[in-house]
């Protein structure tokens, strides 16, 4: 009787889920509005950088990637609610976390 005390190879699947996972990118939608289903707490905790036609933007209410828009707010302007007005501007996004450093990878369409 032998003792055999080896760890287990890694399944083929979880190598495949593993490396067909890619960088650590923020998700294609997401809005800082608690109300939106596109919020994410955690993933904002994190810091979202935008770029939006080559200029990065720091008063960005929601974006999409793969759509190519950003919402921003029109000016103080406030609608019956006490939500702030915002227009959506298209052109090309990237994203990227701000936690990861200078060399974060970033999603882009």
């Amino acid at each position: 009787m032998t003792d055999e005390t080896t760890s287990p190879e890694p399944l083929p699947e979880a190598v495949a889920a593993a490396t067909s996972a890619g960088p650590d990118v923020p998700p294609d939608r997401l809005a800082i509005n608690p109300r939106s289903p596109h919020f994410d707490a955690d993933k904002l905790r994190r810091g979202i950088g935008i770029r939006f036609k080559d200029v990065v933007r720091h008063n960005v209410e929601e974006y999409s990637i793969s759509e190519g828009w950003v919402r921003v707010q029109a000016g103080k302007s406030m609608d019956r609610k006490g939500n702030p007005l915002t227009i959506k501007l298209s052109g090309p996004v990237e994203a990227w976390y701000e936690d990861l450093g200078e060399d974060a990878p970033v999603a882009k369409a």
